[in-house]
């Protein structure tokens, strides 16, 4: 990890201590008014080993990680907000007191992390401590950075710099990994045992077969292949999404044919027409946007109207506000069904990971995807009760004209 340094033979460890501060700013004298953020008035962290005064470039209280830092007699001298928040300790109960009892760290086998590391009596070729997971008292687990600051290569520690990190966010991220990992085996162990099944049947009995029953072992295979298929592109998109490389190849779009299209596919496999009512407001604004993505928003919600809801499944697609400055209008499509609808305290979870309304199939990642691609295109999404009682999801996707035609 490349890192910045802070004097000599000292470098920050995380990332957002090392994008606010500089190697004067640590070093500088509390100004007026820092008594009550954790910088300690009684001490003057300010004068450099070469006798030159620096001033406080930044507060420490906005700082994202927990910032803690000791003198060389390992005395506290700054205690940030988020070290306050992270440890539970006031900053006027850490501040003057020494590190060990201000920040008493265990590693996780319960030894004293200070005794372990001897910051100011260890080698003097140590420049820090690289993160590591540790616990607070009560067992709290949180990430640990510590550099020393010398006053020059081989002398004696005159600061010690530690950054403290929640492992929370950490912890969701993996829960989230575990998850998806979890639900993609789930999802994939299904299909491919049905495809080794009567692949392997096939192959070993054709001749025992008559040809319809080939043809429907053969059928068989085909749609478990398109679901694997699926659950793939599924896991493409969420990686786009969620690393922001989510291409958007914007072309003119006609929104309302395209909702024609999804439903006359639904009739031709058996869907009776009188079930969708396809309403459309004139005048649309032209809209550009990525129609193989529109068309896969406009496939998912569909499909959970069809396959969750009940009734009559109506489509609105009307022009809108524009929320975007320099666009007066944007196209509004709205889909809703007469259903039982989707429980309140549900709705704030609608369009997250694994999400599923009912038990009947799916891997709950078709509406987080959705809103992504809506959101790719700087457009919005919604999900509320329809006047009918059942699910109601509303999207809106700006006019979207590129630059080169205004």
């Amino acid at each position: 990890m490349p890192d910045e340094r802070w004097g000599t033979g000292m470098s920050v460890g995380t990332d957002g201590v090392k994008s606010a501060l500089r190697a004067h700013d640590v070093r500088g004298a509390p100004a007026s008014g820092h008594t009550d953020r954790g910088i300690d008035p009684g001490v003057d962290p300010g004068i450099d080993p070469d006798g030159q005064r620096a001033g406080l470039g930044i507060d420490p209280d906005q700082l994202p990680d927990g910032l803690v830092i000791a003198d060389e007699r390992g005395r506290v001298i700054c205690f940030n907000a988020a070290a306050a928040r992270i440890t539970a300790t006031p900053a006027t109960e850490a501040l003057g007191r020494h590190l060990e009892r201000a920040l008493p760290l265990e590693d996780l086998e319960g030894r004293r992390w200070w005794q372990l590391t001897d910051p100011y009596g260890g080698l003097v070729i140590r420049v820090g401590q690289p993160e590591r997971n540790l616990l607070l008292p009560g067992g709290r687990e949180v990430l640990v950075t510590a550099r020393y600051v010398r006053v020059r290569p081989l002398g004696p520690v005159r600061r010690v710099v530690v950054s403290l990190r929640d492992t929370e966010g950490r912890r969701r991220t993996e829960r989230s990994h575990a998850e998806l990992i979890a639900t993609v085996a789930h999802e994939l162990r299904s299909p491919l045992t049905s495809v080794k099944g009567f692949t392997a049947t096939l192959l070993a009995k054709w001749e025992r077969f008559t040809d319809d029953q080939k043809k429907l072992m053969l059928e068989t295979v085909d749609a478990d292949a398109n679901r694997v298929t699926r659950l793939i592109a599924e896991l493409l998109d969420i990686s786009r999404i969620d690393s922001g490389r989510l291409e958007v190849r914007r072309q003119p779009v006609d929104i309302g044919a395209a909702v024609g299209r999804h439903i006359q596919a639904y009739v031709a496999s058996g869907q009776s027409a009188d079930r969708f009512l396809l309403r459309i407001g004139q005048p649309l604004p032209d809209l550009w946007a990525d129609p193989d993505k529109v068309d896969q928003v406009l496939s998912n919600l569909l499909e959970n109207a069809v396959r969750h809801g009940e009734g009559t499944v109506t489509i609105d697609v009307e022009p809108a506000p524009s929320p975007r400055e320099g666009e007066d209008v944007c196209t509004s499509v709205t889909v809703s069904d007469e259903g039982p609808g989707i429980p309140e305290e549900s709705m704030n979870r609608v369009f997250t990971r694994f999400w599923r309304g009912s038990k009947r199939g799916g891997t709950g990642l078709g509406l987080y995807i959705v809103k992504g691609i809506v959101e790719a295109h700087g457009g919005t999404i919604t999900v509320g009760r329809a006047a009918e009682g059942g699910a109601q999801f509303r999207f809106t996707l700006p006019v979207g004209t590129p630059a080169y035609l205004l």
